[in-house]
């Protein structure tokens, strides 16, 4: 049977690790948090970091390894019920790749080989979702919280580019007609500066929307 799959999304800091640490003590639920070590460590490079450091020359392998990476979660066999993922491949395409396209890390013949991979991944491998979360939150209360955090990786990023995220995240899934979306979708406000207890009240609150055990509206 074909597990319910959940892809929760969102800034950098909105509270997507909180709910994946939430919700993997389910029994029936495989979660995937984001594969940040992958990235670390690709036969010893860095490539968040590089990434971060100097986009305009690491992006495009960058997008690479973060496409293998969700590929791997995505299309993997499972007898659980539900998988959740921190982040999708659909939000990799719609949102990431378009951002760094448009800035410019992302030149237009790196572009158009991420859109071919995607597009030959979506016709012959099931990477389809069930649900999508969106953590929705201002740039401003999300730069406080990763400030907080203090990821090595983090450091350097700027106010600007969580903006320049939120603004990708909200043309991608927040237009009036929704019909264009690969499935249904929940949208949790989380604007405030919740600790992470809050945001866990939340996320139980909107469990069984989450787990699939009842419908969105």
């Amino acid at each position: 049977m074909k597990p319910f799959r959940v892809a929760i999304e969102g800034n950098v800091g909105s509270g997507k690790s909180t709910l994946i640490k939430y919700f993997q003590t389910f029994k029936e639920v495989e979660a995937n948090p984001e594969p940040i070590e992958m990235w670390r460590d690709v036969d010893g490079y860095n490539l968040l970091e590089l990434n971060y450091l100097d986009p305009k020359r690491w992006n495009f392998a960058f997008q690479h390894n973060l496409q293998l990476s969700r590929l791997k979660l995505q299309s993997k066999v499972t007898d659980k019920k539900i998988q959740m993922f921190e982040r999708s491949l659909q939000n990799n395409r719609y949102c990431f790749v378009e951002m760094a396209h448009d800035s410019g890390t992302l030149s237009g013949p790196e572009y158009s080989v991420m859109c071919q991979w995607y597009e030959f991944i979506e016709r012959n491998v099931d990477i389809g979702l069930d649900l999508i979360v969106y953590l929705r939150s201002s740039p401003n209360t999300v730069f406080k919280r990763m400030q907080r955090r203090n990821r090595p990786e983090e450091r350097n990023m700027k106010l600007e580019y969580l903006e320049k995220l939120h603004k990708y995240y909200e043309k991608w899934l927040m237009k009036d007609d929704q019909s264009y979306l690969p499935c249904s979708l929940l949208v949790l406000e989380v604007n405030k500066d919740l600790s992470d207890q809050e945001l866990t009240g939340i996320y139980k609150m909107y469990e069984d929307q989450i787990l699939g055990k009842k419908a969105t509206s």
